[in-house]
């Protein structure tokens, strides 16, 4: 077996070097040309959480399709949104002291019965959601 030479191990690590930093680049450009799918909502209903975990005056925020959605256990029942302000699209939150939905970028307010603006300036309601609950699951979305 022989010595590697201090010359071949610089050679050895230059071109480990280079293919790491090419692969560091080609790692993006392929994504970009081959994004992953994404539904901008769900074909099936997606699960929300058990009706025991969320009681009334609290709400939870899920992943639905491109956006979030955000569900809330009003004292009059269920209620979901998409979670995208219709302002600048941030992401907006469930106020339980207030009982109303708060986008937290520009001060907007909805309404939790119908997703409407209460003030600020977004300029349309949030998009209502359906939303069921099946045995004791909650879940938002139509079904297929």
């Amino acid at each position: 077996m022989s010595k590697l030479t201090r010359r071949e191990f610089l050679k050895f690590t230059k071109y480990g070097l280079l293919t790491a930093g090419l692969a560091a680049i080609a790692g993006p450009v392929i994504a970009y040309f081959y994004p992953a799918k994404l539904e901008e909502t769900p074909s099936e209903p997606v699960l929300v959480s058990p009706l025991s975990e969320l009681p009334p005056g609290s709400s939870k925020t899920v992943r639905f399709g491109r956006y979030p959605a955000l569900v809330i256990h009003t004292q009059d029942g269920l209620r979901a949104y998409s979670a995208v302000c219709t302002h600048f699209a941030c992401i907006v939150k469930w106020d339980g002291d207030q009982g109303k939905i708060v986008c937290p970028c520009h001060d907007g307010f909805f309404d939790a019965q119908d997703g409407s603006v209460l003030s600020g300036p977004p300029p349309t309601s949030l998009t209502s959601l359906p939303v069921s609950v099946v045995g004791d699951e909650i879940y938002v979305g139509e079904a297929a």
